[in-house]
């Protein structure tokens, strides 16, 4: 059995990407073997593609952060075949031979199964963005930001966790706002919910320790100085979730907004979050957003694809927040 799969090798330090074929014999250990129908290109994905970032800990390896897809062989009585499944994190994609390739070996306790009311397309059109941006809204909510509080500010909103992080936060009633320095995805961020929009620019450079109280609650994927005026502008008692490092992981920030307005700053973790955690998430995302709102979220591409949209991702010039990768050979 052979099949497709995106493989990245280095060679003095240059990281080499290209379509192949491989086999099982080469897939590494697991209980659980998986037919991958669909994965995604994420930014760390397309760090480890084009080797601008120290993603990849090990060579040869396949990229890919998330997979969903069918069992096809299982040693662990928790899953058989034909099983519909997902995963998430874990390494995949960086220790771990990830999901851009036909078929994937893992432990058995890192798989989960597809939600009711999801398949694997729609659970990767929503992948480990959606995933992440869901974590991060539960803990808002889990911390008291409830519809009505004030306005959400949603960094990087035009990636993919801060556009589902729109969609969810809007499906559940709260009012958000959504920094980007795109003027063409206006449109698209109003038609997921958002009720204001703000150019990133006001947010991107040093500002001032304490600022106007303004945000009830951030969803931050950029970190560096958007993450240090996002809490230098959050209201007494505000949460500001972090989960990102788009801008850098630097944060120039002081205390002020947490010793003199008690500002939250909560940390998200999507690659080690414990199961239940995910399984939450994940039935959240199942019953939160509508199957037809899922679909377009995102712009679908073969494996055959996955490289060329590396560098544009990066730059930040994709139309959508979200890349599907179609695995599953036709």
């Amino acid at each position: 059995m052979t099949f497709a799969a995106l493989m990245l090798t280095q060679q003095d330090k240059t990281t080499r990407a290209e379509l192949t074929r491989a086999d099982a014999g080469q897939l590494p250990e697991g209980s659980v073997t998986v037919r991958v129908q669909y994965s995604t290109l994420n930014y760390k994905d397309a760090l480890a593609i084009t080797g601008k970032g120290p993603v990849v800990r090990q060579f040869p390896m396949v990229p890919g952060i998330d997979f969903a897809g069918v069992v096809e062989q299982s040693d662990d009585p928790g899953f058989k075949a034909g099983d519909a499944v997902l995963l998430n994190g874990w390494g995949l994609g960086e220790t771990r031979w990830g999901g851009l390739a036909g078929y994937a070996r893992v432990p058995a306790d890192w798989l989960q199964k597809i939600p009711k009311g999801l398949d694997a397309r729609r659970a990767m059109i929503l992948g480990t963005a959606g995933y992440t941006a869901m974590l991060c809204v539960r803990r808002l909510e889990a911390l008291g930001v409830a519809p009505g509080s004030g306005p959400v500010l949603v960094t990087g909103a035009n990636g993919g966790v801060g556009s589902t992080a729109i969609a969810l936060l809007a499906r559940r009633g709260h009012e958000v706002t959504a920094s980007t320095g795109r003027a063409d995805a206006h449109e698209r961020l109003r038609a997921l919910g958002a009720h204001a929009i703000v150019d990133r620019a006001q947010l991107s450079a040093a500002g001032k320790p304490l600022q106007k109280e303004h945000w009830a609650a951030v969803v931050d994927s950029v970190g560096s100085h958007t993450l240090a005026n996002a809490c230098a502008a959050t209201r007494y008692g505000g949460v500001v979730a972090a989960c990102g490092l788009a801008q850098g992981a630097d944060l120039p920030a002081t205390v002020m907004p947490f010793i003199l307005r008690g500002v939250t700053l909560a940390g998200i973790d999507s690659v080690y979050a414990p199961m239940a955690q995910r399984q939450a998430a994940w039935d959240d995302l199942a019953a939160t957003l509508p199957g037809d709102q899922i679909d377009g979220m995102a712009e679908e591409i073969p494996l055959s694809r996955a490289i060329e949209y590396a560098e544009p991702l990066l730059a930040g010039q994709l139309p959508h927040g979200r890349v599907l990768v179609r695995v599953e050979e036709k």
